[in-house]
């Protein structure tokens, strides 16, 4: 038995798939849903689970789907299954299940960098009973739409307990993931005995690391399609590294009579501070990068998650020279990647040192770790905008802003409304947001645990991944700005601007096409992105919202499409277009919609 809710969202579930069936009914198969069923559909889903087997799949891989259903009453029904690219459909087909699961393969088109929309409908007895969507990335890439996970707990684990953690990852489209201090000494990654790495350490925290536990999720993270990442500093050693062969002669010092090395201070009880070496010192990049091989040797990790501590202040180096830290940076990386041919990807803190990481710097996407200097919503799309132009719009982003950071100092649930807000900006803006893990962050120790994730939230993050990968090629995909704009009604302010009490819509430009992107904050009691108390309130939703763009440009369709609503399904929109203006409907706004209008030719 299921509320009247449920029962509503699967009316509108059905009449979703439905219309959207009805545009393209001269091409389709028979087998889409009939609309006469649309007042015969039965209460609840039967749906529970729907996976792929990897995250991103290489042009010509098959992606197989697997599908769990709540009980047996679902089996004999049948499957209608759509592919969509964007609104258009590329593929039909019905399956039967036969018991409570349900699997099957697809061979999308042989085409690079294309993101897509599995929808998958149940119907049984003439009645619609079931929906869920799930989306595919077919790009060779990783780093082409990045979505980057973490790993930080290495103790020794059942192979069970890790396939579940990355099983998770793998159903959130994570493509990359960070390991984060895995390593038994920054400056000496992997301890040895004898010949053979050993078989356990500690790390900076003193916490357990077991060598077969990395070596097995690696072996997780390649077999669904993702790349591992290794964390490491560029610059630090702990305060034995003479012992270990490391010289004095090439540290980062704080006076110009290197009296006092730069280091950055850590708890007492941790195994060490972190002091600071010069990246442009040739031997301490032969020192480093020598122990990074050495690493990768033993361990199968695809490349090198750099790291950095923000700006330092003035340095010099042992002889008295001063140096401009963050100009330092691409030449290390430089040299890394001729001696060790992996990936890299740098971390700008609060973005210092991204113009040189962006325009010299062998990476495959900019990351930036976000802190108060960008407080508020529109400064997370300024830095993605930035990430953009300075790379020339090569390269995109991927932001590490961590999420309800004084909420988290206490046992709770992170605050939900807070953490969409700030992925439908990210994600609307055309980044993606390193948050997920065994966990998810909300301190820059990624360790730190103390919030969980609601079942609530689960289940909207996965909506949010899926129309994230869905439409990359709308929201990720080199898109440029729009000089569009968008406007509201007397009872609703739309702004170009992030402003509580209104909505803020921005514009995008894609292969003709214009992308309008809707943010709803009329109830938000904060602006602030990484809604640090856990305070941000949900909003209302809003249903039948009327905008008008100006345009003298003949449209010849608009579809809409949003992750709070039909699963991120794309629906066709009715407009009107007289005298320079386009008149539209929103269905519904909740967090964040995305209208996509498409022009006639000539």
């Amino acid at each position: 038995m299921t509320d009247k809710s449920s029962k509503a969202r699967i009316l509108r579930t059905a009449a979703a798939f439905v219309a959207g069936t009805a545009i393209v009914m001269t091409t389709a198969c028979d087998s889409s849903p009939d609309i006469k069923m649309m007042d015969q559909i039965q209460m609840g889903s039967q749906l529970k689970v729907l996976s792929t087997d990897k995250a991103s799949y290489k042009p010509g891989e098959d992606v197989h789907f697997n599908l769990t259903l709540q009980d047996g009453t679902a089996a004999g029904g049948t499957f209608h299954i759509r592919y969509k690219h964007m609104d258009q459909i590329i593929g039909q087909e019905t399956k039967t299940a036969k018991s409570d699961k349900l699997s099957w393969s697809w061979n999308p088109p042989e085409v690079d960098n294309e993101g897509y929309l599995a929808e998958v409908v149940l119907e049984k007895e003439g009645m619609f009973i079931g929906h869920m969507n799930i989306a595919v990335d077919v790009s060779s890439d990783w780093g082409k739409f990045p979505r980057y996970g973490y790993l930080a707990d290495f103790p020794a684990m059942s192979q069970e307990e890790m396939s579940a953690v990355i099983d998770r990852l793998n159903r959130f489209h994570i493509n990359g993931i960070q390991f984060y201090d895995w390593q038994f000494k920054h400056h000496d990654p992997v301890p040895y005995d004898g010949t053979k790495p050993a078989g356990q350490w500690k790390d900076i925290a003193n916490r357990p690391v077991n060598f077969s536990t990395l070596k097995n999720y690696i072996d997780l993270v390649h077999n669904h399609g993702m790349k591992a990442m290794s964390y490491n500093l560029l610059f630090g050693a702990y305060d034995d590294a003479e012992q270990d062969g490391v010289k004095k002669e090439w540290g980062l010092y704080k006076d110009s009579q290197h009296n006092d090395q730069d280091k950055h201070m850590l708890p007492k009880d941790w195994a060490s501070d972190i002091f600071l070496y010069d990246p442009s010192n040739p031997d301490w990049q032969l020192y480093l990068v020598d122990k990074e091989k050495k690493a990768f040797e033993s361990l199968p990790f695809d490349g090198w998650q750099v790291d950095q501590l923000g700006e330092r202040g003035p340095l010099w180096t042992y002889d008295g020279k001063s140096v401009n830290l963050a100009a330092t940076f691409p030449e290390f990386l430089k040299k890394a990647k001729e001696k060790l041919n992996i990936d890299y990807v740098m971390n700008a803190v609060g973005q210092y040192g991204q113009g040189y990481i962006a325009r010299q710097a062998p990476v495959k996407f900019l990351y930036t770790e976000v802190w108060k200097d960008h407080p508020g919503y529109q400064q997370l799309k300024e830095v993605i905008d930035q990430n953009g132009k300075l790379s020339e719009n090569r390269l995109n982003t991927v932001l590490a802003a961590y999420m309800n950071y004084q909420f988290s100092n206490n046992p709770g649930q992170f605050n939900t409304p807070g953490i969409l807000f700030t992925d439908a900006v990210i994600f609307a803006s055309g980044g993606s947001h390193l948050e997920l893990g065994e966990n998810m962050l909300s301190k820059e120790y990624f360790p730190h645990k103390n919030l969980e994730i609601s079942p609530v939230l689960d289940n909207k993050l996965l909506v949010y991944y899926d129309f994230l990968v869905a439409y990359q090629n709308l929201l990720r995909d080199k898109p440029d700005e729009s000089a569009l704009r968008a406007e509201g009604t007397d009872s609703l302010a739309i702004s170009d601007h992030a402003e509580k009490g209104k909505v803020w819509s921005f514009a995008k430009q894609k292969d003709g096409k214009d992308i309008l992107h809707f943010i709803n904050f009329t109830d938000a009691s904060t602006m602030d992105w990484n809604d640090t108390n856990g305070t941000q309130t949900e909003p209302a939703e809003k249903q039948n919202v009327m905008v008008s763009v100006k345009t003298d440009k003949p449209v010849a369709k608009i579809w809409f499409a949003s992750p709070d609503y039909y699963g991120g399904s794309a629906i066709p929109v009715d407009f009107q277009q007289q005298n320079g203006k386009l008149e539209l409907k929103l269905p519904k706004l909740k967090y964040w919609d995305m209208v996509v209008i498409e022009y006639k030719e000539g």
